[in-house]
């Protein structure tokens, strides 16, 4: 009996710290488990800030799209889109071998009328002559400065006929306007062209502007404080703003314009956001919402936030934003007022 007694003695502290190493390790692998909860941040409203915000789009102040006069086949085209181009520079040819045949022919022409002239002249001069000899009648006389004058008459023609086939032969040369860029060209070698069907299409990049519709309710009496926000964020003074005197009867709309300065990397068709002073306030007007910067999820044309729910599940939304201030963002659409969303959008990502 005291060998037995010894011997349980002995065996019960390996038991006792066995579970005693056992029951921290638990705890922390549930600790691990347990996925912390998201950052979030409420968004809020505040007041009107005097400014409204409309889309606009960058377009060019000089434009042309260079259309066929003349019928034929493309046989060369010296530019591609993208290419600068020099004013007078020749950037496609039509083939032009059936108009210089017609000039060919149409020159003939004159020179046979002038041997004509030149027979019609001396016939006339004999005529003169012998009409002073008394040897022909008046009526002699006249038949020939008839047929002279007659003569004469058809080398105008033919010369008049001569020129507007060499004005046309021009119109086989399609040259640029003005120097500028090329931004499309809708054929390829080989393609027929039709007088009216556009060739190419060339603007001048030094002179753009910015052009917005606003609603008519929603036109304030003063532009004075106006900006364009370009890609990226910069903020641009918009100064010659022109209002054109005309409401679209459909939109019920009016079309804003402003000279955009010469800027690196704005093309035509660009998105710029302007912002133009509010119009008169009303009481009823909502407050501007408002959320963290950080909230924001870019992914290729989507911009979202992860809006969190009463139990901690996050949802991709996607929402239109306005201007920038500081390490906060206007909402323009696709939140309301009080909802919650993850400031860390990659936490908020990994959470099912």
């Amino acid at each position: 009996m005291l060998c037995f007694w010894t011997t349980a003695r002995r065996r019960a502290p390996a038991w006792l710290g066995a579970a005693a190493l056992w029951l921290p390790l638990a705890a922390a692998a549930a600790n691990a488990a347990a996925p912390a909860p998201l950052a979030t941040a409420v968004v809020t409203g505040g007041q009107q800030n005097g400014l409204q915000s409309v889309d606009g789009v960058v377009e060019p102040v000089r434009q042309a799209t260079l259309a066929a006069q003349v019928a034929g086949s493309i046989v060369r085209i010296g530019v591609q889109v993208g290419d600068r181009v020099r004013a007078g520079q020749e950037v496609l040819r039509i083939d032009a071998q059936a108009a210089g045949q017609v000039v060919q022919s149409n020159a003939a022409q004159v020179d046979a009328a002038r041997a004509n002239l030149a027979v019609a002249g001396k016939e006339l001069e004999r005529q003169q002559q012998l009409v002073q000899q008394q040897y022909i009648s008046a009526a002699a006389l006249e038949r020939s400065q008839a047929q002279y004058q007659a003569a004469q008459a058809q080398v105008q023609s033919l010369q008049a006929q001569t020129h507007v086939v060499q004005t046309q032969q021009g119109f086989y040369v399609i040259s640029a306007p003005f120097a500028g860029i090329v931004s499309e060209l809708p054929v390829t070698l080989g393609d027929m062209a039709m007088p009216g069907r556009p060739l190419l299409t060339v603007y001048d990049p030094s002179q753009l502007r910015v052009t917005a519709p606003v609603a008519q309710s929603a036109l304030p009496p003063s532009l004075d404080g106006a900006q364009l926000e370009l890609p990226g964020g910069a903020l641009v003074p918009a100064r010659g703003i022109t209002v054109l005197p005309q409401i679209d009867a459909a939109t019920h709309s009016a079309q804003i314009r402003f000279p955009l300065p010469a800027l690196a990397g704005v093309l035509p068709g660009t998105f710029v956001r302007v912002w133009l002073p509010s119009a008169r306030a009303t009481p009823s007007a909502a407050p501007r919402l408002s959320m963290p910067l950080a909230a924001v999820v870019r992914r290729a044309e989507l911009t979202a936030v992860y809006v969190v729910d009463a139990q901690g599940k996050p949802t991709l939304r996607q929402v239109r934003l306005g201007r920038s201030q500081g390490e906060r963002v206007e909402v323009l659409s696709g939140l309301r007022e009080g909802e919650r969303v993850a400031t860390d959008p990659q936490a908020a990502a990994q959470v099912h």
